[in-house]
């Protein structure tokens, strides 16, 4: 059955893809959070691996719900490793070396999805005329300048 929720099918596809690409990416750190969770060492373990696990439970939840905001505009959101990987802008490579390169690889993503959703917001608005999703998307970009200021404490 058709979506009929006040916005068109072209910008409710236009969103949909965009959504899917952010899914994508959000798929990826957490990915890369769960990794940093597992195999920290060091001094400060039990603390680093709680505090990666914290941010792996928010990045799940994030996952969930641009997936099913995917499926409120009437579309079909991805759900392989092949598809994210495909069209993410993130990418899974950095090693890390050391509980400090872990720090610093997830710093520097949240900071680029700060970016992108900073982008995503302003198409979501004045191109595609999705006011939901753009609230929607502002949640989750505060979520993640909260989660880039507990990396930067880590850091400073």
């Amino acid at each position: 059955m058709k979506t009929n929720i006040g916005i068109s099918e072209s910008n409710a596809q236009k969103v949909a893809t965009l959504l899917n690409v952010l899914l994508a990416d959000e798929y990826i750190l957490y990915t890369k959070t769960r990794n940093y969770h597992w195999n920290v060492v060091g001094s400060n373990f039990q603390e680093l691996h709680k505090f990666f696990e914290n941010q792996y439970d928010q990045l799940d939840g994030a996952v969930d719900d641009i997936a099913e905001r995917v499926r409120a505009l009437g579309h079909w959101s991805l759900g392989s490793l092949k598809e994210f990987i495909k069209i993410a802008r993130l990418s899974e490579d950095e090693e890390a070396s050391g509980k400090e390169a872990m720090i610093q690889n997830l710093l520097n993503d949240h900071e680029t999805l700060i970016r992108l959703l900073r982008e995503d917001i302003a198409a979501t608005t004045d191109k595609y005329e999705d006011v939901g999703t753009a609230d929607f998307l502002t949640g989750l970009m505060e979520a993640h300048e909260k989660m880039a200021w507990m990396l930067r404490a880590y850091i400073s």
